[in-house]
């Protein structure tokens, strides 16, 4: 299995259970900017737990592990769970949508993308900006940093600026942005 076929499978599983999904994190940055390697995908989900439990049973049935115990706690917590591909290393990690105010607005922003081949609901570039400097300010991430930095040279101009600048002071994310600015050529 590629990770064209992963992602095949884990987008047909969550909208064949009816859960609004939207691709982010790593493969996302690849569909905006440079392209690195990664072994996962990252995708927020929004659903109620029924709706959850059914995208579960269709990982499973497809031949991938997950834990119903983790997708119940994550989603009583509002964290994350995963599903993985023993056999060839794939994992995706399952984030349960936040609920805040970013995460509402940030949701209801993806948009239709072609990823690697395959039709997704992809988070937008400035949120997924955000999103990658509040992740570098938990883990003090260069990774995540140099992802941003890499996202902010492709397309400034085209970039919603306002938007940026709101969500930077709303998240208290003055510092990291001040830095990844410092190193945009």
């Amino acid at each position: 299995m590629s990770l064209t076929d992963f992602l095949t499978t884990v987008v047909r599983v969550l909208e064949e259970s009816g859960v609004p999904y939207m691709l982010t994190g790593s493969l996302a940055a690849a569909y905006y900017a440079m392209p690195r390697a990664t072994q996962d995908l990252d995708v927020v989900v929004d659903a109620p737990l029924a709706r959850i439990d059914q995208a579960v049973d269709r990982l499973l049935e497809s031949g991938l592990y997950v834990s119903r115990e983790a997708a119940h706690a994550a989603y009583r917590t509002r964290g994350q769970f995963n599903a993985v591909d023993a056999e060839r290393g794939w994992k995706v990690d399952l984030i349960i949508r936040k609920d805040r105010s970013f995460s509402l607005e940030e949701f209801s922003r993806r948009s239709s993308a072609t990823v690697l081949g395959v039709e997704v609901s992809l988070t937008r570039i400035e949120d997924l900006i955000l999103a990658k400097l509040e992740w570098s300010r938990l883990g003090e991430s260069e990774l995540q940093r140099r992802d941003v930095v890499q996202l902010l040279e492709a397309p400034w101009a085209s970039l919603d600026r306002s938007y940026l600048e709101r969500w930077v002071e709303e998240l208290g994310l003055r510092a990291e942005w001040t830095e990844v600015l410092g190193q945009v050529s």
